[in-house]
């Protein structure tokens, strides 16, 4: 009998410590993924909605307005050529957006700023240029 209540007693503990176990490290691995760079393109007549997210640790997250999200890690080629463009990226201020309904909306977020044009300056092209290829392959 004495067995029998140790069971009933430590059963409940068991499962409570096994389900904890499982779900922290997971959870974990949620937190660990912080933004480096996001590019999102929107608009046009065709109703474009594509999002390349780039974490820190080198990999990305490819989503496209139809079909599901794709996860990715960049190439070292990759990530240096995307590093060298941000490096002269200058975001500047949000464009408001022009009359007209064929426009394409880039929006870049980068530490810790969101601007968004409908016209490409001469430091977004080689950044967008990056992030497109990325998005595409």
């Amino acid at each position: 009998m004495g067995m029998k209540i140790w069971r009933v007693l430590l059963l409940p503990v068991l499962l409570l410590l096994v389900g904890t176990a499982t779900v922290q490290p997971a959870q974990a691995a949620v937190v660990a993924k912080k933004v480096w760079v996001e590019l999102r393109e929107q608009g046009g007549f065709a109703g474009l909605d594509d999002r390349v997210i780039v974490y820190t640790d080198g990999c990305a997250r490819l989503s496209h307005r139809t079909g599901p999200a794709v996860h990715t890690c960049l190439t070292r080629t990759e990530t240096r050529a995307l590093r060298s463009s941000l490096k002269h990226l200058r975001l500047g201020r949000t464009e408001t957006q022009p009359p007209g309904a064929d426009f394409i909306k880039y929006t870049i977020t980068y530490r810790g700023h969101r601007v968004s044009r409908y016209t490409l300056p001469s430091t977004w092209k080689p950044v967008v240029r990056r992030l497109e290829k990325i998005l595409h392959k």
